[in-house]
């Protein structure tokens, strides 16, 4: 990172971040085409998880390259200044990367998706069979992850 004074290392303040985080963006190639899309998600122990339709073009991307980066950012505000040189942004963000794969299993899909819930809700449901069948989970296993501030 350039401006290590702007890094966080402590992975305790990182998965902060990713908990009061919303939403999550995760960055795909699609041969020589980026292709970024803003998820909802789930986070526990160093591993993400989203939900998605059986078809569309996250699955189809993910299918021919599954390498993907992801994005969280929170706490953002504008800091105005007199100077438009000097106008700044205060934020908090994580960045990192893995490799994404479907889950299969039925049990893994049901523990995925009461995952994704926790992140929003203290709640618990049940989710019926029928719609788990019908929906694609995708599991990512973080390789790494940096964060940064700037406050």
């Amino acid at each position: 990172m350039r401006r290590s004074e702007k890094e966080i290392t402590d992975e305790s303040a990182i998965e902060a971040i990713i908990n009061s985080s919303i939403v999550c963006r995760l960055a795909l190639s699609d041969g020589d085409q980026p292709y970024i899309v803003p998820l909802s998600f789930g986070y526990q122990d160093r591993t993400l998880y989203f939900h998605s339709a059986l078809e569309g073009k996250k699955i189809d991307i993910i299918k021919k390259n599954n390498r993907i980066c992801f994005e969280f950012d929170v706490n953002t505000e504008i800091i105005e200044a007199e100077k438009a040189c000097k106008w700044g942004l205060k934020y908090q963000s994580v960045i990192g990367f893995g490799k994404a794969v479907f889950v299969e299993d039925f049990e893994e899909k049901q523990k995925a998706l009461s995952i994704i819930i926790s992140q929003y809700s203290n709640r618990n449901f049940q989710f019926p069979d029928k719609a788990i069948k019908k929906t694609v989970i995708i599991k990512i296993e973080i390789e790494s992850m940096t964060g940064k501030h700037s406050l």
